[in-house]
């Protein structure tokens, strides 16, 4: 699902997405995608000892800073050599929207001279993927280098340190009580995978979440995710190899989507739109209705979306277990699968769901697949990263969210921010807010600037979210939109997809 605000005056930063370099010369200040000379994050003396090979991360060569290779041998803890121990430590784990636009946010303030924080970002992957736009990687729209721009790229004229990294530990040491309240004091470590230990003082969790796939047995083994660039080229992969060996054939493919969120119902209109007649796509969802949070108008665009494509809904139904059809071979038969009529591509394997009524009165299903796609659940992967002699370090809500005040610092450590995903932060009516872009897009925006009021012993703004308005991508020319400033209004088919394509448009994606 999409957010979209339209030429709409807003406290929290706003700016225009435009296609290809355009769109990030106007998201990101500097932008340019000709490589630059990053400068080495690493002193002399640490590059030798951790003995990094480094490697140009582009077609003509350039900037260096990315890990290839680190071995088990060269993990041991070693500290990072910040260039001015007298200046505010800033470390940001995690570079999606929050963390990518919180470090553009502090680069963007003015500062003392003695007190312009230094910074590093830390995340996982070398790219910031734009997630609004990855459906259109699946129908052909768009290359990966318009919604996936490299860190290096967008960071080349700012003084922002990235690493691609994963987190393994935190330790904090600002509890309340402790050294809280000192200016100068440690704000507590980071221990990365690659053995890198980051001191900070000051901390910023957006570390996003994952995909949560072990909730149901065979998921793991057999359903692709879709959050990542990685994810959509798995599926873009195996959809196109599976369309390439039935090209000629009466063969259909069969895709079956796991979730009617706002992303599985985007996720089903465009795999519908790029099969046609060459195959099926059914989307299973425990409610008896499809994206019931979103507006009625996107809502009824989308169900009419759906039915022109011929998408099959089984709603009312959660998984109960997902089996690759080659394992029944030699087991007993599934009851209710035809092995006659079951055709199965050559060199690729078959599925079965095992569908389980959400409700009495229904009926078990089983259907097969070629292709299991999972859009429902997350986790935050907090819990994973608190020390194992000092559990609860930080304070978590049961999803694994960090607990935050109204300023978005973590409750209990003066000197930790979080937002997105990795806060648990509550609106008005005590609702925890949603977990979409568009919150933690202005979650940074505050971000930045309470970082800042900290360092400079100013008083912190409390965060009010402001729903900017709602989008859903339904293929190549097909969207819904409906814009908050007026109530009722529903834009849909091309003139929707036409208002997603404004320049005075503002995307951010809800998972």
């Amino acid at each position: 699902m999409l957010h979209i605000a339209l030429a709409a005056p807003v406290s929290p930063t706003v700016v225009a997405f435009h296609r290809g370099a355009k769109q990030w010369s106007a998201l990101i200040p500097n932008f340019r995608r000709s490589r630059g000379i990053g400068s080495s994050v690493f002193s002399s003396s640490l590059r030798k000892r951790l003995q990094l090979r480094f490697f140009a991360s582009g077609e003509n060569g350039g900037n260096g800073g990315v890990l290839e290779e680190i071995s088990e041998a060269e993990k041991e803890p070693t500290n990072f050599a910040w260039p001015d121990n007298k200046k505010p430590r800033v470390c940001i784990l995690g570079g999606g929207f929050g963390g990518l636009y919180t470090a553009l946010r502090l680069e963007s303030l003015e500062w003392p001279d003695d007190k312009k924080p230094q910074i590093v970002l830390v995340d996982q992957s070398e790219r910031f993927v734009f997630k609004p736009m990855l459906y259109e990687l699946l129908s052909g729209e768009v290359d990966e280098w318009e919604i996936a721009p490299r860190f290096s790229d967008l960071l080349a004229n700012t003084s922002v340190q990235f690493f691609k990294d994963r987190v393994k530990v935190l330790n904090p040491s600002d509890h309340w009580g402790m050294n809280g309240s000192k200016a100068s004091s440690c704000g507590g470590t980071v221990h990365l995978e690659s053995g890198l230990l980051i001191e900070y003082d000051w901390l910023v969790l957006a570390l996003g979440a994952e995909a949560k796939l072990d909730v149901v047995p065979g998921a793991i083994e057999f359903a692709i995710p879709f959050s990542t660039l990685e994810d959509a080229r798995k599926v873009n992969d195996k959809l196109t190899k599976l369309e390439r060996k039935t090209f000629g054939t009466d063969f259909q493919i069969s895709v079956a989507v796991v979730g009617c969120g706002y992303s599985g119902v985007e996720l089903a209109a465009t795999l519908a739109e790029r099969l046609q007649n060459r195959g099926i796509v059914r989307a299973i969802n425990v409610e008896t209705m499809i994206c019931p949070n979103a507006p009625p108008g996107n809502r009824e665009v989308a169900l009419k979306v759906l039915s022109s494509r011929k998408v099959e809904l089984l709603l009312g139904y959660f998984v109960r277990c997902i089996r690759r059809l080659s394992d029944l071979e030699s087991s007993d038969p599934l009851t209710g699968v035809d092995e006659n009529s079951t055709e199965v591509v050559p060199d690729f394997e078959k599925y079965i769901l095992e569908l389980q009524p959400a409700e009495r009165g229904m009926q078990s299903k089983i259907i097969e697949a070629d292709l299991v796609l999972w859009t429902v659940g997350t986790k935050p992967p907090l819990p994973q990263l608190e020390p194992s002699d000092e559990p609860f370090v930080i304070p978590l809500n049961a999803r694994g969210q960090a607990e935050t005040d109204e300023t978005l610092r973590v409750k209990g450590h003066p000197r930790i921010f979080a937002l997105g995903d990795s806060s648990a932060l509550r609106d008005s009516n005590g609702r925890i807010l949603p977990a979409t872009a568009q919150v933690a897009f202005q979650q940074a925006d505050f971000t930045g600037w309470n970082l800042w009021a900290a360092i400079n012993g100013r008083p912190l703004l409390p965060f009010r979210f402001q729903n900017l308005g709602e989008m859903m991508t339904l293929g190549r020319n097909d969207a819904a939109i409906s814009p908050s400033f007026i109530d009722g209004l529903t834009l849909e088919g091309s003139i929707g997809h036409t208002g997603k394509l404004a320049p005075c448009a503002i995307l951010h994606y809800v998972s």
